[in-house]
């Protein structure tokens, strides 16, 4: 098993990449075997992959850097280093679009992904599992569109909600939009969008449905939806994803 390179990231991107039809098993295999460790070798960390268990040809990711700056030397180390060239070719083959990028921070100061003592298969090991005999939990990452300004106060209601650490769900992180400049504009983001974002993972189907059964009679969820009608922007998008053999958060 072998240990994260960060414990923590307050700069992280949410990757959501459109594949080609059938082409999702290939590009898991080809990032956990080959963009894992030499992507962290820059001083990035690589801290989830996931399918998307509603849209069959989606891959989502999340990599955290930590500040700006970081973020600008490790991505020009990899993408102008020799890994990159050698796999490119071969992942963008199975890609239509892989533009689909929040850049975030954490909502408050303990918000961010919490990844101590977490270890992710070696390449070796993930080669003797399998995905398909993983445990039944997945993790749900909600995306609200807020008006600007609004994610303050937003968050502060969202924190409040036991809910959150009760019945089978765990509150992984709180993100909101990062609105400074991008400092590797060879990749771009969506610099326009001003997002609150919760990471919640479930033991399994049942946990989720006494979670959902749970909020539904909160007083304090019921606060939290009457500021979100109030300040959202368009519909929430809700991802439910399932981690890849390899992915650190689990």
């Amino acid at each position: 098993m072998n240990r994260p390179s960060r414990l923590a990231s307050p700069v992280v991107e949410l990757r959501q990449y459109t594949l080609k039809p059938g082409q999702r098993e290939t590009l898991i295999a080809l990032f956990d075997r080959e963009l894992v460790e030499t992507q962290e070798a820059t001083g990035l960390t690589v801290i989830g992959q996931f399918r998307d268990l509603d849209r069959p040809d989606m891959f989502v990711w999340l990599r955290g850097f930590a500040d700006m700056e970081t973020r600008k030397d490790a991505l020009s180390a990899f993408y102008g280093g020799p890994v990159w060239a050698a796999h490119r070719d071969a992942a963008n083959a199975t890609m239509i679009d892989s533009d689909d990028v929040l850049l975030l921070k954490p909502a408050w100061p303990d918000a961010a992904f919490d990844l101590s003592g977490l270890l992710r298969p070696t390449v070796a090991e993930a080669e003797t599992m399998s995905d398909r005999s993983r445990l039944p939990g997945f993790v749900e990452i909600s995306i609200h569109h807020l008006q600007p300004g609004a994610e303050a106060g937003f968050g502060e209601r969202f924190q409040a909600v036991p809910q959150l650490a009760a019945n089978g769900a765990r509150l992984l992180g709180a993100f909101i939009s990062e609105h400074a400049e991008n400092t590797f504009p060879r990749l771009p983001v969506r610099a326009a969008d001003n997002v609150f974002i919760a990471v919640i993972d479930f033991d399994d189907g049942n946990a989720h449905a006494s979670y959902r059964a749970a909020l539904a009679a909160s007083p304090a969820w019921q606060a939290v939806r009457e500021t979100m009608q109030a300040v959202s922007t368009k519909p929430a998008e809700t991802l439910r994803l399932t981690p890849t053999t390899r992915s650190l958060l689990r």
